[in-house]
């Protein structure tokens, strides 16, 4: 499969001090999955830049309070089910392929506001990392558990 089958894209795994993970529930979709911060580069854009541009887009966490731990060693990627591929991103991609990243936050919770200029997210919780692959729409759940093998040696041990 060619790369450029995939939209280019990044990813945020992203720690409180307790070593649980910032998930949120899209608007977009009335299931009851959980995400992660994620979203696709613009043309030239640095994996790193997108990432940290996403995360403040999505979550309203600036860059200033974050801590960059680890980037995931190459891409990651995931497939589109078939009745999304066509309508999703115009048909034009397939899936994503995304750079990951592991931060820290070092902010307070009350200074997390996803009510954003152009909201994403109805709700957002911590969660155990463990508990990522089984709270992802089913077709990311496989990318889920990738992150969590790319990151184990930064997560707390359960």
């Amino acid at each position: 499969m060619s790369a450029d089958q995939y939209r280019p894209a990044a990813g945020i795994m992203l720690l409180n001090r307790d070593g649980r993970v910032f998930v949120a529930q899209r608007l977009d979709t009335t299931l009851d999955a959980w995400q992660m911060p994620q979203g696709g580069l613009d043309p030239g854009e640095d994996a790193e830049a997108g990432a940290l541009r996403e995360l403040e887009e999505e979550t309203g966490i600036p860059a200033r309070l974050v801590e960059i731990i680890a980037r995931s060693r190459g891409e990651l990627r995931y497939d589109l089910p078939t009745d999304l591929a066509g309508s999703l991103w115009r048909g034009k991609w397939r899936g994503q392929r995304q750079v990951w990243f592991l931060m820290r936050y070092l902010g307070q919770d009350d200074e997390i506001d996803i009510e954003t200029p152009h909201p994403e997210f109805r709700a957002w919780k911590w969660a155990e990392p463990r508990e990522l692959p089984d709270m992802i729409v089913p077709f990311k759940a496989e990318l889920y558990r990738d992150v969590l093998r790319e990151f184990a040696d930064h997560l707390s041990p359960e």
